[in-house]
């Protein structure tokens, strides 16, 4: 069975490696829909941790094919996808992902395509900032 979570390494920093996703999945037809602070969050609540942001970005066109369908939205809690950046206690930066492909295989169906195209695409999004 393939893992349900990847973390590649970034080759650059963290700020870096947010700006660089930022931009290519906006020139690949995607949406940055939010990017939570998480470090900030925490810092708010009395709590020190390394920076952590939480990517949701979304390509509208796959989107709207569960959207559409009343059988379908029944999976938009999976949406929009989410890329974690986050630096660990070595100093470096890390991107993770959740394998939405290998989830959405044990439904199969309409659901399946979406999720496994949506999962190529954060992979291309990543391999960019990868190591």
């Amino acid at each position: 069975m393939e893992p349900m979570f990847f973390e590649s390494k970034s080759k650059y920093g963290f700020d870096e490696t947010v700006q660089m996703l930022t931009d290519v999945v906006a020139e690949s037809g995607w949406k940055l829909i939010h990017l939570h602070d998480l470090q900030e969050t925490m810092r708010k609540n009395g709590k020190q941790v390394d920076p952590v942001k939480v990517m949701e970005i979304c390509n509208p066109n796959l989107a709207y094919r569960l959207l559409s369908e009343d059988e379908q939205r029944i999976y938009s809690n999976m949406m929009p996808c989410r890329v974690s950046v986050y630096v660990k206690g070595d100093g470096l930066t890390y991107v993770s992902r959740i394998n939405a492909a290998q989830m959405a295989s044990q439904i199969g169906g309409v659901l399946h395509e979406v999720m496994s195209t949506a999962f190529t695409d954060a992979e291309k999004f990543i391999d960019k900032v990868s190591v």
